[in-house]
């Protein structure tokens, strides 16, 4: 059984592009033999993440991730049996949003500004729908 895990998290300190980095080169390594793929998204002190994999391998990832102490005010925004991944080709595929263009925001969001603490799990994963079908992603 596969699932998918869409959780949002503030960085506990200011992030530095090596620290970001950092995150994907180990996600890239640890998540295929694990058979986990994802995409993650961040902006300013804000992550949004996709985990998609075994259900034990998808609850054992997270767990870890809460107790990350580069993560703070984690929030589980959807959990679901899939039938298919959306991100079956990728290891870890990265989107900065702050390179995209503020209106694709305000269509999920009240202002131009990312924050799915204040939104539904599913406008969350609209929103990276169409950033993956709009081709902002910048690496896998």
């Amino acid at each position: 059984m596969i699932v998918r895990c869409l959780y949002a998290s503030r960085a506990a300190a200011p992030l530095k592009p090596a620290v970001i980095e950092g995150i994907l080169e180990q996600s890239r390594s640890q998540n295929p033999p694990r058979g986990i793929t994802g995409i993650l998204c961040y902006s300013g002190d804000v992550f949004i993440q996709v985990l998609e994999g075994g259900r034990d391998e998808v609850c054992e990832l997270f767990n870890a991730i809460v107790r990350d102490a580069r993560h703070t005010h984690v929030r589980l925004l959807a959990y679901d049996e899939i039938r298919e991944r959306k991100f079956s080709n990728w290891t870890m595929g990265h989107v900065d949003l702050s390179r995209i263009n503020p209106g694709l925001l305000l269509k999920y969001h009240e202002k131009a500004v990312l924050n799915p603490f204040a939104c539904s799990g599913d406008a969350t994963m609209a929103l990276l729908d169409e950033l993956v079908a709009s081709a902002s992603i910048i690496s896998r």
